[in-house]
């Protein structure tokens, strides 16, 4: 599947019109993978601890039942910290994609010999480099 993200840029032609620039990639499936481990997270934790209070009983009884909660939250930790390394690199990917002089690159405008296409300020990703970290 393909991921468009569209960006208008100005044309320089005769007539000024904007022209939509698509850029090609899938940056959508780490942020989706992390979605969907932080929801089942929080499903298998009510469920744990539905088991914890109404069912204490059978939880202390058995014994292979806390080891078995215990590899599940191993398994759920090592997937967590490897869901948050891939929405790093998504991220990486996305800032690789909207730098400025990447975009220029691919404006067809910008391809002129005597053309000089000059970046405007670069996008602030502050908060998207807070939300890897969170």
């Amino acid at each position: 599947r393909l991921y468009q993200i569209p960006f208008k840029m100005p044309d320089c032609g005769e007539e000024p019109e904007t022209h939509t620039l698509h850029l090609v990639g899938d940056f959508s499936a780490p942020a989706e993978f992390f979605v969907t481990l932080g929801v089942f997270s929080f499903l298998y934790a009510m469920a744990a601890l539905v088991l914890y209070l109404r069912f204490h009983s059978i939880y202390g009884e058995n014994k292979k039942l806390p080891f078995a909660d215990f590899c599940v939250t191993v398994c759920f930790a090592f997937f967590w910290l490897v869901a948050a390394a891939a929405w790093g690199k998504g991220l990486t990917d996305v800032k690789a994609a909207t730098r400025p002089t990447s975009l220029i690159t691919a404006m067809g405008v910008c391809q002129g010999q005597e053309v000089v296409c000059n970046a405007g300020a670069t996008p602030a990703m502050g908060l998207a480099n807070i939300s890897v970290v969170r």
